[in-house]
C-alpha cells in the first residue's frame, strides 16, 4: 500500500490517486488507513498527500473516489468548487504548512451549480439571497467556454475546472514557485457519476 513516506514527488501522489480511483471504479477498494492504529497515529498530527478542492455535492465523496483513508487528503468542499479567500487560504495552508505535493481541483458530471448558472445566463431566474454568489462565481467560466465556441454542459464543467486551476495558480503564489522547483503539482479532474472515474482536464507539474 502506498504511504505518505512513498510520496517523494508530486507525480508519485498523482499516480497513487489515479490507481486508487481505478480500484474504486472496479470495486477492488483496499480502504487503507481506516483502522484503530491509524486513528491513534493521527492524534499527533497530519501529513496529507494532497489538498483537494471538490464540489459539496453529496454524490462526490472524495476519499471514497480515490480509495484513501484518514489523514491522506486535506479536503476543501464548496458548491461548484468555487473559490473565495477562505478556500484559497486553506489551500495555501495545505501547501505551506502541511507540505502537500499535489493540489487537485475536482469538478463533476451533472454539477448543479454549473447547470443553474448556465440556465441563468440563458435568461432563466437568478436566485436571490446568498445562492446568487454561486451563479456569480461560476458565470465567468461559462462565458469563457461560450467565447471558445463550447456550448454543452460537459464543456461548461470542464472549463470551470480549468478556470479554477488557473485562479489558484495566480492567487496562491507558493504553488507556482513549487511547481517550478518540482516540489508540487496541480491537476483539474472531472468526476463522472456514470462510471465513477476521474478524467484529467488540466495539469501542471505532473503528467
Amino acid at each position: 500500500m502506498f504511504t505518505n513516506e512513498d510520496a517523494t514527488r508530486p507525480q508519485d501522489v498523482w499516480d497513487a490517486l489515479k490507481i486508487g480511483n481505478q480500484r474504486f471504479v472496479t470495486h477492488q477498494q483496499e480502504r487503507p488507513n481506516q483502522d484503530i492504529v491509524r486513528r491513534a497515529e493521527l492524534r499527533s498530527g497530519q501529513n496529507p498527500l494532497a489538498v483537494v478542492l471538490a464540489c459539496s455535492d453529496s454524490r462526490v465523496p472524495v476519499e471514497l473516489i480515490f480509495d484513501m483513508g484518514l489523514g491522506d487528503l486535506f479536503v476543501v468542499r464548496t458548491a461548484g468548487e468555487i473559490l473565495d479567500p477562505a478556500v484559497l487560504g486553506s489551500i495555501e495552508y495545505a501547501i505551506k504548512t502541511l507540505g502537500v505535493k499535489l493540489v487537485v481541483v475536482m469538478g463533476h458530471e451533472s454539477c448543479g451549480a454549473v447547470a443553474a448558472t448556465a440556465e441563468a445566463l440563458s435568461g432563466g431566474v437568478i436566485p436571490n439571497g446568498l445562492e446568487r454568489i454561486l451563479i456569480e462565481k461560476v458565470a465567468p467560466s461559462i462565458l469563457e467556454a461560450q467565447a471558445r465556441g463550447k456550448n454543452t454542459t460537459p464543456d461548461f464543467e470542464r472549463q470551470h475546472i480549468i478556470e479554477t486551476v488557473v485562479q489558484i495558480k495566480s492567487r496562491v503564489h507558493e504553488i507556482s514557485e513549487r511547481i517550478a522547483d518540482g516540489t508540487c503539482g496541480i491537476v483539474g479532474v472531472r468526476y463522472l457519476l456514470s462510471d465513477s472515474s476521474t478524467k484529467l482536464v488540466i495539469a501542471d507539474g505532473v503528467e
